[in-house]
């Protein structure tokens, strides 16, 4: 059976894509189709602010994104030293708090120290935070994207601890979205799953894939990286047929596994 990845591949230069490599565990056979490309801005103040970890509590990151603004900055020489040298250090005494494996990791490839991977989302770490840092400290640094949700930074609001969030990346559609969706359709036919990682990408491809699919969309099982994902498509009238547990490539394998089951063997056990 056919699944369709709604994400971008990973890098090339760190093996095969881990969700694809799940779900051929599965003799299920996924393909990757990015949905998003992302505009870096105000980069200069985001190292201007790194370059102050004096004045805050820690960092948060609820997306890959954000880290991939800050290794931007790094690539220039005078701003990697800078870092390598003591900022780094300085900003490991404080907590760097993360949703998820993907953002953790890159957490560590610029040498700090993720706390709070395991918080699937944004409710869960803000919750997270919150039983870790008291009311009315230095704000947390949250480098985040123009799209983000409300989530994290209204429960911090709610129990006094400041934030500052500063936007690092536009979200827009990829260019050949419209064309690799028709491209997929017409060569593949119709996936017995289709995967949505973001709520971007519900606003984006749903419409396309519906269009696509015909008649035959409710053959199709719609599954969610996370509960802000499946809310999205939920919220565009669309079924959500199982959502990952965390937003690892395990869960959601496993997730599509069971769902893509016939209902007959899924009695009680």
């Amino acid at each position: 059976m056919k699944v369709l990845l709604l994400k971008d591949p990973k890098d090339k230069d760190s093996g095969p894509d881990p969700y694809v490599k799940e779900l051929g565990s599965y003799s299920l056979e996924a393909t990757l189709i990015p949905v998003l490309s992302f505009e870096f801005t105000s980069l200069e103040s985001l190292f201007e602010k790194l370059s102050h970890p004096e004045c805050y509590g820690g960092l948060v990151f609820t997306s890959p994104r954000a880290l991939e603004a800050i290794k931007i900055c790094l690539k220039e020489k005078s701003k990697k030293e800078a870092w390598s040298k003591s900022l780094k250090q300085m900003w490991n005494i404080k907590p760097t708090y993360v949703v998820g494996k993907a953002t953790a990791s890159l957490v560590e490839e610029i040498g700090l120290v993720p706390q709070g991977e395991k918080a699937g989302n944004a409710e869960k770490l803000a919750e997270y935070i919150c039983s870790r840092e008291k009311p009315n400290s230095s704000a947390l640094l949250f480098p985040c994207g123009a799209l983000k949700r409300e989530v994290l930074p209204t429960v911090l609001r709610e129990k006094g601890i400041p934030l500052e969030s500063l936007t690092v990346y536009q979200t827009a559609q990829h260019p050949d979205l419209q064309e690799s969706l028709s491209s997929y359709f017409s060569q593949e036919g119709i996936p017995a799953s289709v995967v949505f990682f973001s709520p971007s990408g519900v606003k984006f491809c749903l419409q396309h894939i519906q269009k696509l699919s015909g008649d035959l969309i409710n053959q199709v099982k719609f599954a969610a990286i996370g509960p802000s994902t499946a809310e999205a498509l939920r919220g565009a009238g669309t079924a959500v047929s199982c959502t990952a547990g965390s937003p690892t490539a395990q869960e959601l394998a496993a997730a599509i596994h069971a769902a893509l089951q016939p209902r007959s063997c899924s009695g009680p056990r």
